[in-house]
């Protein structure tokens, strides 16, 4: 019997073809859509997950004085591991880690910079599960001036020769030599913490650190007991601070706990997140996957309606079968069992296209996405049991319906099949899909737009961004003397933080004409031609003068700072300000406002501008220096910038970046989210146009005796295509009717994240639905004209 099932359904794919390919294109499109986000959002919540201890980040809450808003940040205290553990149960062991980027290292004669080191606590073995190769995980770091590499580190320092026992030396300003006490795995690409070695704390601190209470500069890490109530644990941090912190400075923090599952995937409103690699927002997997499910869901539907519309070409095989003895439930087996044969043609095909797109998707997700199906059995049978689940579904109500003919009427030729109420709620559904994802494709590009084409109010075009380190940041005069004096360049700054990301914060005091004032700001050091580069307008007062007698002593600060400092005095002048004392850590009768600075984005645009002062301090060096070029020789001017850079650092290698390209990287997220969505929406609107055009030919092919009927009447084509379309054009519409106000208010409370975003403008969604209505209107006029088009000899010809 089986046997001879699959004969008939190989007959009836092969007798329509057409329809056949429609299904099996369909069905492979929504199931290598659905295949290839489930690999990314299967490949987010692997994250750390090769950790077994019961583990959660120590983050802050800082609120002082000045802020726009509190703020969470990713740091913590020196001393905030060994008093928790001291004095809290719940806690069992803690982590600490600081990073540091770009740290050149020798053996021998081989120089090597690794990009990323972490200097952590002894412990950090028993509660990271990193696999050690070589080497005592509980006594590896225990020691100051301990190093472990992982395996690409150690081959590219000694090559084969093994490392343990041997020396390695950090060169620079300040020379330090390691021992090579281990060797561990690379570390896998899925963890937030990416580092290419391990160094021992205690090699740059010590005892006088626990004294340390107000520093943020390091990350920590604490294992809880099992069972243990976060949120109750949380309750107690406020009396711990304030037991520790003094003169009321515990009331400017907050402690919370965060989950190692969350940390790289629920961290978007967490600042100075530097350990954090690939961060993203988790909800735009669960976006992701529901789009992709949606596509799915599309294709689905174009099965059901075409196999429920071209119901009369199989209702006398029903009749006969019935007629013979055949029972409702085997025809339902029998046209069950042909979806699920459809969908695993459409899986086969489905399987060639995602290998076919997912090398372009891991380079566009900048993800290592891999699709081992064969060699993967949990991959496999999960591929399997999607299949048959969408076989099923897809067949469910085909099946209900067909075998529910009756075979008297079958056989009699009475069985009358008109419009179905059903089948038009499939369609309004499959185009209220791809109306909303084309509109919420169209806010996405316009925001990211917005974005990135919003004056930041400092110029970012053809500035290059050279970092310095301990070797270079002493030749920093030197280099920016003989840049200048070179035709292709304009102007050289140098600062310790880049625009585009989130300063650093100080307390500061105020002297104004009432009592001084305690609060927090956003702090700069910055060369004296770093206005002037960056093109940042100043309101009131002067620039930085470059002499001596200026040097840390004169502060120009943004507006919001400025009228943060006037909020008590709303009708002056930012030029009150100038002369007034101002600074930290030691402010003396010198230290004062000269300027007051145009507000200006040095973050993304996702966090509103908070209160910044610009400071210059040459004695504390630069770590990194913006050099503005110009013309359109970009080639020739790095070339030249190169040379000269290597005369002054011989011992260091060159490198550089584009601040505008630095911007790109902040915006990676939503370009990576807005494409994604426009691809998905454009496979929604093709797999539904799909099913439309294999109605449009089943209505067509089932009123073409009409058609003949009304030509020979003297009806023209163009009304013939009208009769055709109408009927579908309706249902369109009434989908655009349904998905605007959806897209409305999910547009809506999406833009909220953003700090300055884009209106949602009426003529988007005219747009979105014009875009609907012309793609649908085109995919069924090809069918109504060809109809319309036809000889009506040919088609009132009797059989």
């Amino acid at each position: 019997m089986i046997r001879n099932y699959l004969k008939i359904a190989f007959r009836n794919l092969w007798k329509n073809k057409v329809f056949s390919a429609i299904n099996i294109v369909g069905l492979a499109i929504g199931m290598a859509a659905c295949i290839v986000i489930m690999l990314f959002v299967f490949y987010e919540r692997s994250f750390d997950k090769i950790h077994s201890k019961n583990l959660y980040r120590l983050d802050e809450v800082q609120k002082f004085e000045g802020m726009v808003a509190p703020q969470k940040v990713a740091l913590s205290m020196y001393p905030m591991g060994p008093t928790l553990k001291e004095e809290f149960p719940e806690i069992l062991d803690y982590v600490r880690i600081r990073l540091s980027t770009k740290v050149p290292f020798t053996y021998q004669q081989k120089k090597v910079e690794l990009p990323r080191i972490l200097w952590v606590d002894p412990n950090f073995f028993e509660l990271f599960d990193y696999k050690v190769l070589e080497g005592d995980k509980a006594t590896l770091l225990q020691e100051p001036n301990s190093i472990v590499l992982s395996q690409k580190s150690a081959a590219s320092l000694f090559g084969a020769e093994n490392p343990i026992g041997r020396s390695v030396i950090r060169y620079g300003q300040d020379t330090l030599t390691f021992k090579v006490t281990g060797v561990m795995e690379n570390v896998p690409a899925n963890s937030h913490l990416q580092f290419e070695s391990l160094c021992s704390f205690s090699t740059i601190t010590g005892p006088e650190n626990m004294e340390n209470w107000g520093g943020n500069w390091l990350v920590t890490y604490l294992e809880l007991a099992p069972g243990t109530d976060r949120a109750a644990l949380e309750q107690k941090f406020p009396d711990y601070l304030k037991r520790h912190m003094k003169n009321d400075g515990w009331k400017f923090y907050e402690l919370f706990l965060q989950p190692l599952s969350d940390v790289h995937a629920q961290s978007v409103d967490i600042t100075h997140d530097y350990i954090n690699y690939q961060k993203f927002d988790r909800s735009y997997t669960y976006v992701f996957s529901i789009i992709a499910i949606i596509v799915l869901v599309i294709a689905c539907v174009n099965f059901m309606n075409l196999s429920t519309a071209r119901s009369t070409g199989r209702a006398k095989e029903v009749g006969i079968r019935k007629a013979i003895g055949a029972q409702r439930f085997q025809l339902s087996v029998q046209f069950m069992g042909e979806s699920v044969l459809l969908a695993f043609m459409a899986l086969v095909l489905a399987v060639l296209l995602v290998k076919l797109v997912l090398p372009g998707m891991s380079q566009f997700s900048q993800r290592a996405l891999e699709f081992s199906i064969f060699s993967n059995p949990p991959l496999l049978l999960a591929t399997l049991a999607g299949t048959i689940v969408i076989g099923l579904f897809s067949g469910l109500y085909p099946a209900a319906f067909l075998s529910a003919f009756q075979p008297i009427k079958v056989l009699k030729g009475t069985l009358q099949i008109g419009k179905s109420t059903f089948r038009s709620a499939l369609v309004v559904a499959q185009f209220t899909s791809a109306v909303f994802l084309i509109t919420a494709t169209g806010f996405a590009v316009k925001q990211l737009h917005f974005m990135q084409d919003k004056d930041p109010g400092f110029d970012r075009e053809q500035v290059v961004i050279i970092p310095l380190d301990s070797r270079s940041g002493p030749k920093y005069q030197s280099l920016k003397e003989e840049l200048l004096s070179n035709t292709f360049v304009e102007a050289v700054t140098g600062s310790q933080q880049r625009l585009g990301n989130n300063f650093h914060q100080t307390g500061v005091r105020f002297q104004g004409d009432g009592p001084a004032r305690e609060m927090a700001a956003s702090q700069v050091i910055v060369d004296p031609d770093y206005l002037s580069l960056y093109k940042i307008k100043l309101l009131a007062g002067r620039n930085f003068k470059d002499e001596p007698a200026d040097n840390a002593r004169t502060y120009i600060v943004n507006e919001a700072l400025a009228k943060e400092l006037l909020k008590d005095q709303p009708d002056s002048s930012y030029e009150s300000l100038l002369g007034k004392r101002f600074g930290f850590g030691g402010m003396d009768s010198l230290s004062t406002i000269v300027g007051v600075a145009q507000d200006f984005n040095f973050n993304s645009l996702h966090h509103k501008i908070e209160t910044l002062c610009l400071f210059n301090q040459k004695d504390w060096g630069y770590s990194e220096m913006s050099v503005r070029i110009r013309g359109k020789e970009t080639k020739a001017t790095l070339a030249a910038i190169q040379a000269i850079w290597n005369r002054q650092v011989p011992e260091q290698d060159f490198s550089y970046s584009f601040l505008d390209e630095h911007f790109a990287e902040l915006y990676q997220a939503d370009s990576q989210v807005s494409k994604l969505v426009g691809i998905l929406a454009a496979l929604a609107i093709f797999v539904s146009c799909l099913g439309l055009f294999g109605l449009a030919s089943y209505s067509a092919e089932r009123r073409i005796k009409e058609i003949g009927v009304r030509k020979v009447l003297g009806a023209s084509v163009t009304g013939i295509v009208s009769l055709l379309s109408r009927d579908f054009m309706r249902l369109v519409i009434l989908s655009i009717l349904i998905a605007t106000p959806v897209a409305w208010w999910a547009i809506t409370t999406w833009l909220q994240q953003f700090a300055y975003r884009i209106t949602t403008e009426w003529w988007v969604f005219v747009v979105a639905g014009f875009m609907a209505v012309a793609v649908a209107l085109l995919t069924i006029s090809f069918q109504a004209l060809k109809a319309a088009l036809m000889d009506p000899v040919k088609s009132l010809r009797s059989e």
